[in-house]
């Protein structure tokens, strides 16, 4: 891989239940775990980040492939829902992924056709293919 860009970014605290901020500033969080994994919920979790840079990422890459082919992109949206649970066998713990894709200009056909194109350029599809469950949902609204 030819490196374009690299992400920085330092985790402290009780991992979960800590913070984590990027190198530049621009990201600043303080961590908590969910209420449903026995935590205060009351910060973000890695989960929700997960699910926030995929979407953007995705509906990025929906973006790269729709102007190429001159689709109508009005209102699209792309909605991330990250699963965390522990592996079948008992070790461990895993993700799954379900993105939400509203292309409400475009026909059904046009927007699976869209959809699937941006799922073999997504870098968080790339990444996770093979590695986790991705369910891509085409919606009327993304939400």
């Amino acid at each position: 891989m030819k490196t374009l860009y690299t992400a920085e970014a330092l985790a402290s605290g009780e991992g979960r239940d800590g913070s984590a901020r990027t190198k530049d500033g621009k990201l600043d969080v303080t961590l908590a775990s969910p209420v449903e994994l026995g935590g205060s919920g009351l910060g973000t979790n890695p989960e929700q980040l997960f699910a926030a840079g995929y979407a953007a990422c995705f509906h990025s890459a929906l973006r790269v492939v729709g102007r190429k082919e001159r689709a109508d992109l009005t209102d699209s949206a792309v909605a991330a829902k990250v699963h965390f649970g522990a592996l079948d066998g008992g070790e461990g713990y895993g993700l799954a992924a379900e993105l939400e894709i509203a292309l409400p200009a475009l026909g059904r056909a046009a927007a699976e056709a869209l959809m699937a194109k941006a799922h073999r350029i997504c870098p968080y599809s790339n990444v996770t293919r093979g590695n986790m469950d991705v369910a891509l949902t085409l919606v009327e609204f993304a939400a």
